[in-house]
């Protein structure tokens, strides 16, 4: 394995044509979702750990990754000009510790909740609508689930607010679940931190992902090299509350409101 990518998508690829088509810019970066993409694969193809380290261990047969000081950094496209678009050892980290945040605010949740088994996610926004399912199970940005079941809805806050103006049913249905809501405030969890942690691993450190294994064959989780390493630990704790959300929020979501994704692959 060589570890070269191969690129398609939105404004990134290998497909004829490309080229001159961004002849005069060149590839200038890497959309939110495509990073997720990327540092999924490069967790599924040993580019990085399951700590998201990036691993001296494949330097002697990637070209594609570079040592960077004390760590490594993934080349995605050669540069022009000396404009590479690489993602390095701290691109993966910022991934790790939004996606955390993230993970160990549902984990939360869920926990609050009386632990149900989580069969049907929804991904809103604009930014979710665009995130590949899989991918986001990959990282642990989202708890293992069928994968049919990780959806996008789009914009969910605006269709809602347009179905309430338009029915009454709905608006008292909103006023019913608004008082049925419970705050949770992250700050004050004493559970907070150590979710946190654990989801800071690809997928999470310590959650099973039955789901996800039918799908993929993870690596096998093996110790970090030093690299990247000294000094995780205390980072990963310092940054949890730091990354945190202030609160989050659970209740019975009203039924009614709950009613293109870049690839990227390593050749052989």
């Amino acid at each position: 394995m060589t570890l070269k990518p191969l690129l398609h998508g939105f404004g990134l690829s290998d497909e004829a044509g490309f080229a001159e088509s961004v002849a005069k810019t060149g590839v200038t970066g890497i959309c939110g979702s495509g990073i997720i993409e990327v540092v999924a694969q490069m967790y599924l193809t040993g580019v990085c750990d399951a700590d998201g380290v990036i691993g001296a261990q494949v330097g002697d047969r990637a070209a594609h990754v570079v040592a960077e000081g004390r760590t490594y950094t993934y080349v995605l496209v050669p540069g022009v000009d000396g404009r590479a678009v690489v993602v390095t050892q701290n691109d993966v980290r910022q991934i790790q510790l939004a996606k955390a945040a993230l993970r160990a605010g549902i984990d939360l949740l869920v926990e609050h909740a009386g632990n149900p088994v989580v069969e049907d996610i929804r991904l809103a926004g604009a930014f979710g609508a665009h995130i590949d399912p899989f991918h986001a199970m990959v990282l642990g940005l989202v708890p293992d689930a069928p994968l049919a079941s990780v959806r996008a809805v789009g914009n969910a806050a605006g269709g809602g607010a347009v179905r309430a103006l338009l029915s009454y049913a709905l608006r008292d249905e909103l006023e019913r679940a608004a008082r049925s809501v419970t705050k949770i405030e992250t700050a004050t969890e004493p559970r907070f931190q150590s979710l946190f942690v654990g989801a800071m691993a690809f997928p999470h450190a310590s959650v099973p992902t039955p789901h996800l294994s039918k799908l993929v064959t993870l690596p096998a989780r093996e110790p970090s090299s030093d690299a990247g390493r000294r000094g995780r630990r205390g980072r990963a704790s310092a940054s949890a509350s730091a990354s945190a959300p202030d609160s989050v929020s659970i209740s019975e979501a009203p039924s009614e409101l709950l009613a293109a994704q870049p690839k990227l692959t390593t050749e052989d």
